[in-house]
């Protein structure tokens, strides 16, 4: 098996990045998912409300920094709010977990505005501030603005048989979804369809991972990445019938990666397309809950 894919997402819902190699911290991969919209609530918006976010290319600095540019070329230069010298924190909330964020500049929010609609564009300054569901984690584990978990694996082979299982749903012809569609962080190939399922634990590389939850998927799925168009209800309507884990229409696993021996700060090394993937564990994830 091998990684044959790499995703990383500057500001939630918003377009990817694919890059050859990434680093793995313990919230995530660097730069995914620290920057997001949030409504007059502070609650997180994505591409579930407003299909729009995804058309929206995001180039990430190293130092955290944001290039926003928009389908119609206007383009801004965000500069990571930086809490220690005077940036206002905001209260916000990702499914139903309410941390404090820090504000970009108000020339950032009016951009949005433009753009968007009327929403705050916030930066995760302190990566420790959200916990992981503890249903799913260990004490101290913690997540970007990502869903839930710092990473979200899916392989090819669970994909192809997903566009055969549609294929034979729609005998009158229907589209081949792409990866695209599911916004993952790792590609891997070279497994049986649905293997992924069973895993509990996983090297990629350097690294190993904890599998710890399947991915109940949304209306996201269903959206054009590269238009931002709803395409219908595939896949979730074939994933419904043909593949519920935890009561969901679930189609790929979420990560939370593990401290190297004697690894100490925030990087705990670095994933590369064309890495290896060895499964060290399998076996029932979640006693507790059940799989349908």
């Amino acid at each position: 098996m091998q990684l044959s894919g790499l995703h990383v997402y500057p500001v939630k819902s918003m377009y990817r990045l694919s890059p050859a190699s990434a680093r793995v911290e313990p919230w995530g991969l660097a730069g995914d998912r620290r920057w997001m919209l949030a409504d007059a609530s502070g609650r997180f918006v994505s591409q579930r409300e407003n299909a729009a976010l995804g058309q929206i290319r995001a180039e990430l600095a190293t130092d955290g920094s944001l290039a926003l540019t928009a389908p119609d070329g206007s383009r801004i230069d965000v500069p990571a709010p930086a809490v220690t010298a005077g940036a206002p924190l905001a209260d916000v909330e990702v499914w139903g977990t309410r941390f404090r964020a820090a504000e970009a500049a108000e020339e950032a929010h009016r951009w949005i505005a433009e753009h968007l609609g009327d929403y705050r564009l916030v930066h995760l300054d302190d990566p420790r501030a959200r916990p992981v569901d503890p249903d799913f984690s260990e004490p101290g584990d913690t997540v970007s603005m990502a869903d839930g978990f710092p990473l979200l694996l899916a392989t090819t082979a669970s994909l192809d048989e997903l566009n055969a299982l549609i294929a034979a749903e729609h005998p009158e012809g229907h589209e081949t979804l792409p990866m695209e569609r599911f916004r993952p962080n790792a590609v891997v190939t070279g497994t049986k369809p649905w293997a992924e399922d069973g895993w509990r634990r996983i090297r990629i590389g350097e690294l190993t991972f904890k599998v710890v939850k399947p991915c109940g998927r949304c209306v996201v799925t269903t959206t054009d990445q590269e238009s931002g168009e709803r395409r219908g209800p595939e896949p979730l309507r074939t994933l419904a019938r043909h593949h519920k884990l935890l009561k969901k229409a679930a189609f790929g696993q979420n990560l939370i990666p593990e401290r190297p021996a004697g690894v100490e700060g925030d990087v705990f090394g670095t994933l590369r397309v064309g890495d290896e993937v060895e499964v060290l564990e399998e076996g029932a994830h979640w006693p507790e809950h059940g799989l349908l």
